[in-house]
């Protein structure tokens, strides 16, 4: 057989139609021309006695269970929503569980949730992946064919998994970190007041332009929903933009700005804001993502909450400062909000973020002892 250009020989897997999928054959490319050999189809009267072994890679056999792109997908949209405090190890992990039909990439940094499904019927199983070691994994992804998602023990515990992804080229295994995850499913809301569906596109160009009012990257912005739009504007009403949207009912709720450019981003296209009053988680939605995000508590939201307290019996208690937002960590550190309890009580900060609930008694990791194991376990690539 000859042909000026490069040949390439592999089995044909069953890529081809009618009994080519059935017999033994091999799949025959030269340049932009395909053929098929049967089996022993090439041995004619004059040809020599020989063997040939065709050995195909153990990677090329990968049968995959979920879409290499969309594992892809899910990383990168669960990834930006890790902690990158070393004080927080578990949180600074994606968590990965199988079960029921599904394949669930879970991540959160104490403000925001974000929760991912895919399609999966291989099994069960849970691991919890240091963010560090799953940077540039989403990359590769994209690039490979097939992609197997499994779980098996570690061998370092008795109870220890390690998370296996398969690709036709590379094995890739990561020993799971030891801690309890939040119970994330208690942190999604359900009940909602008010809700609007809008294009990402435009909300992003007018939180981008909302920022350059600010000196610094923290930036509170101001979200109106009702009669048909979404208002978004900075707190001192310097500017303010008008989104075309499918908005029930009618409410408000300040939200940091960095925070929502980079939900906004993560979602894409047209997404579902779900929001049940000005102090409570809200949710963003689209096509089965989502990501639950903490709102900065204003004089007008302490306010409802009170109300809404009062009206159900509870005692309530008035904040000794009506500040609604400030800048706090070291250079260089995503800004978080900062509740005006926080500041009245800062012993208790941690009682303004219902995103990490019980985190302070969670068995982890000493930060250290934490980066040690990390580097340890650190993505292995193992060629199959």
């Amino acid at each position: 057989m000859y042909c000026d250009y490069a040949n390439k020989v592999i089995p044909s897997n069953g890529s081809a139609s009618g009994s080519q999928a059935t017999d033994k054959r091999l799949k025959v490319i030269c340049g932009a021309n395909v053929s098929y050999l049967a089996d022993s189809e090439f041995i004619g009267d004059n040809t020599p006695m020989t063997f040939c072994e065709v050995r195909v890679s153990p990677s090329s056999s990968v049968k995959p269970n979920v879409g290499a792109s969309e594992l892809a997908e899910a990383l990168s949209r669960v990834l930006p929503f890790t902690a990158t405090d070393d004080d927080r190890p578990i949180l600074q992990c994606v968590k990965f569980i199988a079960k029921e039909g599904k394949l669930t990439l879970v991540s959160a940094d104490g403000f925001r949730l974000a929760i991912v499904n895919l399609d999966y019927d291989d099994g069960e199983g849970e691991a919890l992946i240091n963010r560090d070691d799953l940077k540039g994994i989403a990359s590769a992804l994209r690039k490979a064919n097939r992609a197997r998602v499994g779980f098996e023990p570690s061998g370092e515990s008795l109870d220890g998994m390690s998370l296996i992804i398969d690709t036709e080229l590379i094995r890739y295994r990561w020993v799971s970190n030891s801690g309890n995850f939040p119970e994330y499913e208690k942190l999604i809301p359900t009940d909602f007041n008010y809700s609007a569906h809008l294009d990402t596109v435009e909300a992003i160009k007018a939180t981008n332009s909302l920022k350059a009012l600010s000196d610094g990257k923290s930036y509170p912005i101001d979200l109106t929903i009702g009669d048909g739009k979404v208002v978004m504007a900075d707190p001192d009403g310097k500017g303010i933009a008008e989104l075309v949207a499918d908005t029930d009912g009618q409410g408000k709720v300040r939200l940091d700005g960095q925070y929502l450019a980079e939900v906004l981003r993560a979602c894409g296209g047209m997404v579902d804001f779900s929001l049940t009053n000005a102090y409570s988680p809200m949710l963003f939605s689209s096509n089965g993502y989502k990501v639950v995000v903490m709102p900065m508590l204003t004089s007008e939201a302490n306010k409802e909450a009170k109300a809404d307290r009062e009206a159900k019996g509870e005692e309530t208690t008035e904040p000794e400062t009506t500040e609604p937002y400030e800048v706090r960590g070291e250079s260089g550190q995503v800004p978080e909000p900062v509740t005006p309890t926080e500041q009245a009580e800062p012993e208790e900060a941690e009682q303004g973020v219902p995103l990490e609930p019980e985190a302070t008694t969670e068995p982890v990791a000493e930060p250290k002892k934490a980066k040690r194991n990390r580097a340890k376990r650190a993505k292995q690539p193992v060629t199959a």
